[in-house]
């Protein structure tokens, strides 16, 4: 084990880091529904490819409607009053997920490996975070399984009156393809220590651990129906599972654009329960009396990690005047010491984005800033002669009405913007649609704390970017999204509360 941070100030123990599995074998490739593997309804199989070299790497069962409404129905029957699923103990469904737990640690590397491969994540970060925290979310969720329950409440008049927490029921989750494994954990897990069942969509760029994780869920012990695995596309599997009359909840992460049409469809079926976590274009503002290194390298990780392909990517940097120039200057500098390359490979920082559509649609965007006259300080283009990779981007010289500092790039793109004072920073920093992350850097306590009162955004970091946790909530103002994900508040997303009175000869106190 490697021990990261000094003697004074020490940080989690993170594991020894191995190699890439070798010879990696793709074993699961068909729908899950009932503990079952299943060839799609239709006979059709969809291409899944390797964004690093555009090399096909397995077919997979295409579903739509016709299976979601085999897995919907599969959920509903393990959802069942009197099904093995809901009488048993909540402390069982608990130990289900720690089992669960203990299975992904178990296949670590392989699924590291495949995320890696599949979704063109960096080996180490697939392994050392994005698995860390899938782990973590189970064993969270697990110990929450037996301590969701309702109170008694002192009703007036001859009544004795409890509330129950309740499972919602059957819940689609629809997970997009920039943290596949993370976003399958962050849903089924509250789901399932709740007491729900799923169905649960993957993207089409990168089903391959939400299919693993069918295999792992059957080995734990999970009983058939409860979670089932569907992979398709977004306009016929999304779509209908959006459009369900027997799905109670969905849960969406992804962009806007499809959160809209999500919300649209729960309200012309069923009006079903609805949390989405949406697309942000985060402000990060950088004061003069900021620790400058410090706030050089996490506004840098803050936009580039996973090749900018994060929600809360700072992708709006604002820096007081009197450090403009040094920050720029820092900030070039520390871009251009990327290596990129095949994500698997020791050594390189920088994988490729997920797919030619992506791709295509971060160069427009690069293209946008140079017309619009932000100065292109490094990168600018495509890297390399196979695969989807960009080099590391900086404009300086943005203002607030061009499309880079409006639109979200989803790419190794930074813009760093200039301001002179707090009340004009404030309303710059809140003039957007989106609302989903926020940070400031600053020595002065009281002004971190203004602005943690007045950014509209569902998380504000101060002096620190991306800092998440199984134990915090996580979600988005205005079109960022609605409800929370993570911590207690995540759980109350998966229950409904019920009243229950019962009339009585005398209260007494």
């Amino acid at each position: 084990m490697k021990k990261q941070g000094s003697d004074s100030n020490p940080a989690p123990v993170l594991p020894a880091l191995p190699e890439p599995l070798k010879g990696l074998k793709i074993k699961y490739t068909k729908i899950f529904i009932n503990n079952e593997w299943h060839d799609s309804v239709s006979g059709k199989k969809f291409e899944v490819f390797n964004p690093a070299n555009e090399e096909k790497i397995c077919e997979v069962e295409e579903g739509d409607k016709a299976d979601v409404d085999k897995a919907v129905k599969a959920a509903r029957k393990a959802f069942e009053f009197g099904s093995p699923w809901r009488t048993m103990d909540a402390s069982e469904r608990g130990r289900l997920l720690n089992k669960l737990a203990d299975l992904v640690e178990r296949d670590r590397l392989i699924l590291a490996t495949m995320e890696a491969v599949d979704g063109g994540k960096l080996f180490s970060t697939a392994y050392l975070m994005d698995l860390g925290a899938c782990i973590k979310t189970l064993r969270y969720c697990a110990g929450w399984a037996d301590k969701i329950h309702g109170r008694t409440v002192p009703m007036d008049g001859n009544f004795f009156t409890f509330t129950r927490h309740e499972p919602i029921g059957v819940c689609g989750q629809i997970i997009p393809w920039n943290f596949p494994l993370v976003m399958f954990i962050w849903k089924i897990a509250p789901a399932l220590c709740c007491g729900n069942t799923v169905v649960v969509k993957p993207a089409e760029q990168t089903p391959l651990t939400a299919l693993y994780m069918g295999s792992l869920i059957k080995e734990a012990g999970f009983p058939p129906g409860v979670v089932n695995i569907v992979p398709g596309f977004g306009p016929t599997a999304g779509a209908a599972i959006s459009h369900h009359m027997d799905v109670d909840k969905v849960a969406f992460t992804g962009s806007t654009e499809v959160g809209k049409l999500i919300k649209e469809a729960a309200g012309k079926s069923n009006l079903k329960r609805v949390t989405l976590e949406l697309g942000g274009k985060s402000p990060n503002i950088i004061f003069a009396d900021a620790d400058l290194d410090s706030a050089v390298e996490l506004a840098h990780i803050g936009l580039f990690y996973h090749q900018g392909q994060c929600c809360i990517a700072g992708s709006r940097i604002f820096v007081e005047e009197p450090i403009y120039d040094e920050f720029v200057r820092r900030s070039i500098e520390r871009a251009k010491k990327y290596t990129l390359g095949n994500p698997l490979l020791p050594g390189v920082q920088q994988g490729p984005q997920i797919d030619k559509e992506q791709f295509q649609k971060i160069l427009e965007l690069i293209e946008s800033g140079k017309k619009e006259g932000a100065k292109l300080e490094c990168g600018g283009g495509p890297w390399g002669d196979k695969g989807y990779f960009i080099q590391p981007t900086v404009f300086s010289n943005v203002t607030d009405d061009m499309r880079i500092a409006k639109e979200e790039i989803f790419g190794p793109v930074q813009q760093i913007m200039k301001f002179k004072t707090i009340d004009e920073v404030i309303k710059r920093a809140n003039n957007t649609t989106y609302g989903l992350a926020a940070a400031v850097f600053t020595k002065d306590i009281d002004k971190a704390l203004m602005f943690a009162a007045a950014l509209q955004a569902g998380t504000v970091w101060v002096n620190c970017y991306s800092a998440m946790s199984a134990q915090c909530p996580f979600g988005g103002f205005k079109m960022s999204g609605n409800g929370r994900e993570m911590g207690e508040y995540g759980l109350h997303e998966y229950t409904e509360v019920k009243t229950v009175t019962i009339k009585i000869p005398q209260k007494n106190s």
